[in-house]
């Protein structure tokens, strides 16, 4: 499998002098699906959004698809940023827009300005975006508007634009935490099954640990910043999971369980 993602010696250190990452090293491969966890305040956020330079580290490099992402701007940047999708916690879909105009805004990398500006999609990009809401159960939800939905169907959309850029690299924040837990499960098969699908690599932020424990083929375990654990959820045992959360991971799914019912 090649790598997708590289990232060497990663740190960032806020300006208030908060250390949110320290020496973070890792690659990600085509078709890996990576959960990332750990306590709030660990860094999760902070190393996914270093990936696409939406927080630019203080040290260390990124690499997407074997080019340094680190430094670029203007042009570089746009191009690299092509190959990364990513799906928000609170899917940051434009409200009074059709599903389908939302879902092609993934393409708007490919375009010019002006023609993203007045819309000027290909016909090859519209019946792609009918078949990947088709793909996710929304084909009859075309000419819907985004605020008309659902959180469930509003993150089902984010899910198919994401797909749309055609990325090599699918960067997820959070993606079930506004969800119950019916919603969550559909979302997390989608993303799993659409990305398994592609071989897209993976990296999915997540609180729940029983849920990174049922999808990941691979999980990162953070805490204050460092990495304290990179490996597969089989060897991810009660040591592990005291490190990063202080707290055994009976409590803890039961804590989390809590929370999110």
């Amino acid at each position: 499998m090649s790598t997708v993602l590289k990232m060497e010696h990663i740190e960032k250190v806020y300006g208030n002098q908060v250390r949110a990452l320290h020496d973070i090293s890792l690659e990600v491969r085509a078709g890996e699906f990576v959960a990332v966890i750990g306590p709030s305040g660990s860094g999760k956020s902070t190393l996914l959004r270093t990936v696409n330079q939406l927080v630019v580290p203080s040290g260390g490099h990124v690499y997407i698809d074997g080019e340094e992402v680190t430094g670029a701007s203007g042009k570089k940047l746009r191009l690299l940023r092509r190959k990364v999708g990513m799906i928000f916690q609170h899917y940051n879909l434009v409200q009074r827009l059709s599903v389908m105009q939302n879902v092609l805004h993934g393409r708007l990398g490919y375009m010019s300005a002006l023609d993203g500006m007045l819309g000027n999609y290909t016909e090859e990009d519209k019946r792609k975006a009918i078949d990947l809401l088709q793909e996710i159960e929304m084909g009859d939800r075309l000419y819907n508007r985004a605020s008309d939905l659902s959180g469930g169907q509003k993150q089902r959309v984010g899910i198919a634009r994401a797909i749309m850029q055609e990325p090599k690299l699918l960067l997820c924040d959070e993606p079930i935490a506004s969800l119950d837990p019916n919603a969550s499960k559909i979302i997390m098969d989608l993303i799993y099954q659409m990305t398994q699908r592609r071989n897209i690599a993976c990296i999915v932020n997540l609180h729940q640990l029983d849920v990174a424990m049922r999808y990941a083929t691979r999980i990162i375990g953070l805490a204050k910043g460092e990495m304290i654990f990179d490996g597969t959820p089989q060897q991810l045992n009660n040591a592990v999971i005291e490190k990063i959360y202080n707290t055994s991971m009976e409590n803890l799914i039961i804590k989390q369980g809590e929370n999110y019912a």
